[in-house]
Order: structure tokens, then C-alpha cells, then sequence
């Protein structure tokens, strides 16, 4: 890699980080207007043109809040636990394809921070990490109901990230690969949308999609932060700005797992007839082949990106639709449930793949 290049994928790499950051920071402000609209009320207002600014004034408050240690906490643990969430989630973006590759003369710039042949596993070793900075946190704060809220993210944790990994388990059967990227090129046969794995792989989808609300500790899985049993749960003795890493770290998780399930089933950057389009701006326009598979690749990125959002906005629907799950419910659904059928996937997909009906 020359030194051009290496220059190239730090930029993306920084770009990818604040971009993390900036889709966490108005998560906030579209969980408050989807809220408003489906509930019928009038959303945020105030703080500039429609509310843009509500983001805004919210990072202030939360930078000018006092900072507050509970009696008995235990201090370097208690900044380290939201510390090490937020870290972990930025982490996990690293490895997800936004684009295929822009060329300018002989400089090829991927749009991905960095390409590993196992980036599956890379996500969910580092999305495993994260509940050990809500764990820290909980227990830290020296507080019985944060430490029940830690205790119940870390039995989530464990009990649903089986079923999430059986269900990867079909999709890498199918590209006998771990890489990210490879993954997402597999589904580009033709451009067409019926090559993506939601097609093949669509009760794999829903359990990962379950499992998915489980990990973000989103709504009706949110039992780690249950107001109505733990106050506020691991968190409860958060304030200031230890408490906002919590509740970003919470939006990049959403915003990655999003981006996981547009590139493990829905495509990634692909999209129905980018090569058609390719060929008519050569053909037709008469493009270089270089430029037209470089507007092919933005508008790839710009579809990953509609693919993302829809999937944000499917996790507020689903928050200001439906209750919570009981504990119990909880526990029975992954335990029960979702593991026999993502072990049942496996067998089927085995199966499917034996007799030659999908590859």
C-alpha cells in the first residue's frame, strides 16, 4: 500500500468515525419527532428551524451538567464503564463497507476504514466487549438497581448473541467467507435485488433482526434500563456527560447493527441495475469506464445509507409501538425459541445447499 493510498484510507477512516457520531447525534432528534408523529403531538420546536439544533442543545446540557459520584462508587470504574461502551461502538464501524471504491488515475480509495478477511467476527468480538462497559458501570456505581440493570444486559447479552451467531452461521455456509466486503460482493450477480440473502436466507434475517433489538437494548428488549423496576437501570447514577456516552454509545449500536443487516442480507451497495446504468453512461454518455463506476459507487453509498436509515426507523417504530417483554419472556423467547430455530436454519440451509437449490 503506498503512501497516497494509505493517506486516502486514514480520511475514510476519520470520515467513518464522524459520521458514526453524527447519525448517533440525530438519532436523538428523530427518536423524538417519529415519537411525536405517531403518538400525534408536536415534536421538538424550538431550538432552531424545525428543531435541527434540539441535538444540539441537548450535547450542551450534558457537557454542563454537574458531574456527580455516588458514595461508595468506585471512581476509575465508574468513568472507565461509558468510557469503554462508546469506545467498543465506534470500534465496530470500522470494518463495514459504505461503498465499493472510487478510482482517481491509479489510486484505488475502498470506502471502508479497513478491509479484514474476518470482519464478521471482528463486529461481533468487539460488539461482545461492549456490555462490559455497562457491567462495569453497573456495578461501579455502588447502586442495586444499576447493578440488577448489569446483571440483566450481561444474561441479554449472552442468551440472544447465540442465536444472532447461528443465524451468521447460514450466511457464511453461502459465501464461505468471513469478510464483510466479500460478503456484500457475492450479492452484486447482475445487480438485481433478488440475489441478496434476505431472499435466500429470510427466516435467518428474522432471528438476527430479534436478536438485533436484544443487543442495542432497544424496545421490547430493553430490560437493562427498565424505569418502571430499576429507576433507570446500569445508568441510574449517571449524569453529565458519562451519562450521554451511555445513551450514544446505545445510537451507534443501533446505527452499526443497521448497517450489518443492509450488508449481510439487503445488499450493502448494491443495487438493482448499477451495471445497466454503467453501461448506458459508457455507451451512451460517453463516459470513461473509470468516472461511471465512480458515480456508481457514490450512488451505491447513497443506497447503503437509505438502507440504514429505513432500518433506524423500523428500531423508533417498533420502541413507541410496543411494550416491553417481561423477564421472563425475555429469557424464554431466546432460549427457547430462537436458538432451535436458528439451529433448524442451519440444517435447512445445509440441506439447500446439498441438493444444489441455493448457493
Amino acid at each position: 500500500m503506498t503512501l497516497e493510498t494509505l493517506g486516502w484510507q486514514g480520511l475514510v477512516i476519520l470520515v467513518v468515525f464522524g459520521l458514526s457520531l453524527l447519525i448517533a447525534t440525530y438519532c436523538t432528534y428523530a427518536e423524538r419527532v417519529i415519537a411525536a408523529f405517531l403518538q400525534d403531538r408536536v415534536g421538538p420546536d424550538r431550538a432552531g428551524p424545525f428543531g435541527l439544533a434540539q441535538p444540539l442543545a441537548d450535547a450542551v446540557k450534558m457537557f454542563t451538567k454537574e458531574e456527580f459520584f455516588p458514595a461508595g462508587a468506585n471512581r476509575a470504574l465508574f468513568i472507565f464503564g461509558p468510557c469503554l461502551a462508546m469506545i467498543t461502538a465506534l470500534m465496530s464501524s470500522a470494518v463495514i463497507p459504505f461503498g465499493n471504491f472510487l478510482q482517481f488515475g491509479s489510486t484505488v480509495v475502498h470506502l471502508q476504514g479497513i478491509e479484514i478477511n474476518v470482519g464478521m467476527l471482528y463486529v461481533f468480538g468487539i460488539v461482545s466487549l461492549g456490555v462490559y462497559g455497562i457491567m462495569i458501570g453497573g456495578w461501579a456505581s455502588n447502586n442495586k438497581f444499576s447493578l440488577l440493570g448489569a446483571i440483566r444486559a450481561a444474561s441479554q447479552n449472552i442468551s440472544y448473541e447465540l442465536a444472532m451467531g447461528l443465524a451468521l452461521i447460514a450466511v457464511l455456509m453461502m459465501s464461505g467467507t468471513l469478510s464483510l466486503r466479500e460478503i456484500t460482493l457475492q450479492q452484486s450477480v447482475a445487480g438485481e435485488w433478488h440475489f441478496w440473502n434476505v431472499v435466500k436466507q429470510p427466516l435467518g434475517f428474522i432471528i438476527f433482526i430479534v436478536c438485533a433489538f436484544a443487543e442495542t437494548n432497544r424496545t421490547p428488549f430493553d430490560l437493562p434500563e427498565c424505569e418502571t423496576e430499576l429507576v433507570g437501570g446500569y445508568h441510574t447514577e449517571y449524569s453529565s456527560m458519562k451519562l450521554g456516552l451511555y445513551l450514544f454509545a446505545e445510537y451507534i449500536n443501533v446505527f452499526v447493527a443497521s448497517a450489518v443487516m443492509s450488508v449481510l442480507y439487503f445488499g450493502g451497495f448494491n443495487f438493482p441495475f448499477q451495471y445497466e446504468l454503467r453501461d448506458w453512461l459508457v455507451s451512451s454518455r460517453g463516459m470513461e469506464l473509470v468516472t461511471a463506476q465512480n458515480i456508481i459507487t457514490i450512488l451505491g453509498a447513497v443506497g447503503v445509507f437509505l438502507k440504514i436509515f429505513a432500518f433506524i426507523f423500523f428500531f423508533m417504530w417498533v420502541r413507541w409501538t410496543l411494550p416491553r417483554f417481561r423477564y421472563d419472556q425475555l429469557m424464554r423467547l431466546g432460549w427457547t425459541i430462537l436458538i432451535p430455530l436458528a439451529i433448524f436454519n442451519i440444517l435447512l440451509t445445509g440441506g439447500l445447499i446439498t441438493f444444489g437449490v441455493i448457493k
